[in-house]
């Protein structure tokens, strides 16, 4: 007879874990977490990250000020957010696991490097008394490891300095969880080996501290057991782990390649932003150019230049830098040109939150530009689709010479998620379509170009790059003569310039596709989001629909045009809940063009919304559908 029993020391299977890094800001708890979300990704696990940036650049080490943290939610199914609740909490000092332990729900575990709770360090982070020792953690599953003398004794006869060696800690913690979960442990040792090329002790004290950190975890006995996430069932393909920036660079890349547009990119770097300005210096090869101006101004006046010429103009920025493109936006939209403004969300006003997540420039990109200067609108919903929705922004720009807003934010520009490389002879055509000759007779027979006469269908002025014989024109900031485009200030020129831009703009509704509805027959209650919300709604709906209710879900990729039909869909529901990071602009929007009471689901607390408060939000909305007594909520 075979024998049927369990090895103990096979991990035990598991079909999720959320697991959080946190430590000072020095002490790598960024890299330790992408690390382990690569090796994660590389295994075939589905996945969603959250990196929680500290707001000070240089916070006093061990204080709560500085405390960096990265989240990573990996499954052997699908997810759509980086998790609500951490099952594993690894603290690296008193102020880390401060800052983190009331969001751990009960019995989650924590691993703490009990080197670093010494009187001092629980001093700076604000701790009267041991927390390892008080009782205060009795509710969790508490293992003390002394994380920075086991690494610095791992490199003790290289020579390596304790000092230096103690920033070896992250691959210390990254080996012990790599463990602990049953990562692949060639891809890191790889990435150190290659990171590190020709700083030799470098790369030995990172090494030795990351197998320092696996074999503690494999021969200490400290832990029940190691556990295994099986790979996710995904569509067969080449996939890739990318973050928002990147899968926006990307696009810009793809939809320059695909329209044979040379990509420009005029900015100035600002907290979210500027890693779209880092990736795409890396694609020269493509005839990318990337210029870092002295200022936001400057960024998207040498984009709208780029456009003139005859280039793919784009320019990147956060809130505060769209508040100083304002002025250069509206000029855009009077010389009608193709021109893609990013704008990578924060919390706001002024300086805000630099680090911390928001989705609170809906109402700016609509309407903050004086004068009536309408602007199409594009949001993407989760990193991957940041490609995605570049170049249907791309795409919109060009075909109706005009500047289109893009908007992403904090969480979904540092998140990553897998993602499935497309063909790219399956990417949307862009033809330029750049006018060739004259298109006017004049009364006297000769042929002239004029450059706001306008294409029948999409109301397009033609775009005609400088330097070429015969198309001559003049454009500018002042109001121009429909169709020949001298300078007019008369009033019915102007009356009638203003109308034709707005119906350019709001014809694009019939060139972009339906309102998507997830759709359960019975459903009275509709769930709208648009941008980052679209996990946490998701999430939300499905716990809803498992526990047997009937709930719709649809998410706005295009906010300006509207779809065509969202009128028709929003009047076919009881009660519309409209989840949003800010304090409800899009709900002010929805109510405002369709007359329907869209109910306001509201935080702006720097973090996403967690599918717990998205679930509790549909189901009390479900319970009040009977007798309409719903009203507005903050969460």
């Amino acid at each position: 007879m075979s024998d049927t029993t369990t090895d103990p020391k096979s991990p035990h299977l598991i079909d999720r874990v959320v697991i959080r890094f946190a430590g000072d800001s020095g002490d790598g708890m960024q890299l330790a977490g992408d690390r382990f979300t690569t090796s994660s990704a590389l295994f075939g696990n589905d996945l969603a990250t959250f990196p929680d940036f500290p707001a000070e650049i240089r916070a006093p080490a061990g204080t709560l000020a500085g405390v960096s943290a990265f989240q990573v939610h990996i499954s052997d199914h699908t997810i759509s957010t980086p998790g609500d609740s951490p099952n594993v909490l690894v603290a690296m000092n008193p102020a880390a696991l401060l800052a983190n332990v009331a969001a751990l729900p009960q019995g989650a575990t924590i691993i703490v490097n009990s080197d670093a709770f010494d009187e001092r360090n629980l001093h700076k982070a604000g701790y009267r008394g041991d927390p390892l020792a008080d009782g205060s953690l009795s509710a969790f599953t508490v293992y003390e490891v002394p994380m920075t003398s086991i690494t610095t004794e791992s490199s003790k006869d290289l020579g390596v300095k304790p000092r230096d060696a103690e920033r070896s800690k992250n691959f210390f913690a990254l080996g012990l969880i790599s463990w602990l979960y049953t990562r692949p442990v060639e891809p890191t040792q790889n990435w150190i080996a290659e990171k590190y090329a020709g700083k030799e002790l470098v790369k030995e004290a990172n090494l030795r501290a990351f197998k320092a950190g696996y074999h503690f975890g494999e021969t200490a006995e400290l832990f029940e057991s190691s556990y295994e996430v099986k790979p996710a069932v995904l569509e067969p393909g080449e996939y890739a782990n990318i973050t928002g920036n990147t899968a926006a660079a990307w696009g810009l890349v793809a939809a320059s390649l695909t329209s044979g547009l040379p990509l420009f990119l005029g900015t100035y770097p600002i907290t979210p932003a500027s890693d779209i300005l880092h990736e795409l210096s890396k694609h020269k090869q493509f005839g990318v150019r990337t210029f870092q101006a002295e200022d936001e101004i400057s960024g998207i006046g040498a984009a709208l230049g780029a456009a003139f010429g005859g280039a793919l103009g784009v320019t990147t920025t956060s809130g505060p830098g769209i508040d100083l493109k304002s002025e250069m936006m509206g000029l855009a939209i009077s010389l009608e040109l193709p021109l893609l403004i990013i704008d990578i969300q924060r919390g706001g006003p002024s300086t805000g939150l630099p680090t911390k997540t928001e989705q609170a420039d809906l109402l700016h990109a609509m309407y903050g530009r004086h004068g009536e200067a309408p602007m199409p609108i594009i949001a993407a919903k989760t990193p991957s689709h940041c490609f995605d929705a570049t170049i249907e922004a791309v795409r919109i720009a060009v075909k109706y010479r005009t500047p289109v807003l893009l908007l992403s934010d904090g969480y979904l520009a540092n998140g990553t998620e897998p993602w499935k490389l497309p063909a790219l002879e399956d990417l949307p055509a862009i033809d330029p379509d750049f006018a060739t000759g004259p298109n006017h007779t004049e009364e006297d027979g000769s042929e002239v170009f004029w450059p706001y006469l306008r294409d029948a269908e999409t109301l397009a002025r033609p775009w005609a790059p400088p330097g070429l014989a015969g198309l001559e024109h003049r454009i500018g900031g002042l109001e121009k003569s429909d169709g020949p485009g001298n300078v007019a200030y008369d009033g019915a020129n102007h009356e009638r310039m203003t109308r034709l831009r707005a119906a350019k703009i709001a014809g694009i509704a019939a060139d972009i596709p339906p309102t998507d509805v997830d759709h359960e027959d019975g459903a009275k209650v509709l769930v709208i989001g648009w941008g980052s919300t679209y996990g946490a709604i998701a999430a939300g709906v499905q716990r809803v629909r498992a526990r047997g209710h009937k709930v719709d879900q649809a998410h706005l990729v295009h906010l300006n045009p509207f779809p065509a039909d969202l009128g028709d869909v929003l009047r076919r529901y009881d009660r519309v809940l409209v989840p949003e990071v800010n304090l409800g602009q899009l709900s002010r929007l929805l109510r405002a063009e369709y007359l329907v009471d869209a109910l306001s689901l509201t935080q702006v607390s720097g973090i996403p919304f967690r599918a717990a408060a998205m679930e509790s939000a549909i189901l009390e909305l479900i319970d009040e559908t009977a007798d309409g007594s719903a009203a507005e909520r903050t969460d």
